[in-house]
């Protein structure tokens, strides 16, 4: 208060006015305007009031700048909180990708150790069949085809697997006569050609009658990209980035 009342009274001063003529100070038209929004202890207004309300004027004015400088502070804070990791999540964060790639490295070594066929192996009995399915490398995809003789799309099925078995050498082919493995009447009309797909015992595809699927004239590259869009071969072009990109490394090193 006592600043304030100092202030008031060197106003009072300052802005004196004589009644007489002679002691009015001139003015000089060539001196620079003060700004209104910067207090420097002097009062564009006469007495009292006049001063309260400069003073009160610019006071708002701080007032509103700091609020504003407040508030931009704070949104820098709050955007460097959105797009800014710490440490620590960062640290998180390499550490699962590491992980994953050393998973994947795993599980392309065990598929890689998996024994090669390169040819189509014929089942005669059931029991044949269960061997085949139950006994093999659990990362060796097993595919039965089975088939009747004397129905054309049967034919040009085991034709297909003949192309198919040389080019995935790591995915066991096999052919088996449905009547052999005790198959209903009515499968042997209506359900072949049948392809059954086994991993690790467990059936991973059914695909009985699958001439509904590709037709009565179909090709080896038909069957091969139904069987990858199904997931039971695997797209040779679609190794995962994650090993490519850390084998490019290696090679740089």
């Amino acid at each position: 208060m006592a600043d304030l009342e100092s202030k008031l009274l060197g106003e009072k001063l300052h802005y004196y006015c004589s009644s007489s003529d002679e002691d009015e100070p001139m003015l000089d038209r060539d001196s620079p305007k003060q700004s209104k929004s910067d207090w420097d202890g002097t009062s564009s207004n006469t007495g009292p009031k006049g001063v309260l309300n400069d003073w009160e004027q610019y006071k708002r004015q701080q007032s509103t700048q700091r609020l504003q400088r407040e508030k931009d502070v704070l949104k820098q804070i709050n955007d460097m909180a959105l797009t800014c990791k710490s440490e620590v999540e960062e640290m998180d964060d390499q550490f699962l990708a590491e992980y994953r790639k050393k998973r994947m490295k795993e599980m392309m070594a065990k598929t890689q150790e998996a024994p090669e066929f390169g040819k189509v192996f014929d089942l005669l009995t059931g029991d044949d069949f269960l061997v085949a399915v139950e006994n093999e490398n659990p990362y060796v995809t097993v595919i039965v085809h089975v088939y009747e003789h004397n129905v054309p799309t049967c034919s040009i099925m085991n034709s297909c697997l003949k192309v198919l078995c040389h080019e995935f050498q790591k995915t066991k082919f096999c052919k088996l006569i449905g009547s052999s493995a005790g198959m209903s009447l009515n499968f042997k009309m209506c359900g072949v050609p049948a392809l059954l797909a086994y991993r690790a015992g467990q059936l991973v595809g059914n695909f009985v009658r699958i001439t509904d699927e590709l037709g009565d004239d179909f090709y080896a590259g038909d069957v091969e990209n139904f069987l990858i869009e199904h997931g039971v071969l695997s797209d040779k072009s679609c190794i995962p980035s994650i090993i490519t990109n850390d084998n490019d490394n290696d090679d740089d090193i």
